[in-house]
C-alpha cells in the first residue's frame, strides 16, 4: 500500500504539493525530512502522512517556537 503526503496551508485547506508516493512509511518520512523547508517556503503549513486513504498523522512544518 503506497504512502504519500497531503499538504495544507495555514488556513487548513489543501494546497498543491509534490505528488510523490513511497513504498514505506520510513521512505516517506525520510523524504519529508529532506524537503520540508522547501515546502514550508512554498506555503505549506502542515503535512499529513497517509497510507492510501488512512491518515497516519499530521504535523506542522514550522520548527517549534516559530
Amino acid at each position: 500500500m503506497p504512502w504519500s503526503w497531503r499538504y495544507e496551508g495555514a488556513d487548513g485547506k489543501p494546497v498543491t504539493g509534490p505528488a510523490e508516493t513511497f513504498g514505506s512509511q520510513a521512505d516517506a518520512e525520510s523524504w519529508i525530512g529532506q524537503t520540508w523547508r522547501d515546502l514550508a517556503g512554498a506555503g505549506v503549513a502542515t503535512v499529513a502522512l497517509a497510507e492510501d486513504d488512512r491518515v497516519e498523522y499530521r504535523m506542522p512544518l514550522a520548527p517549534a517556537g516559530e
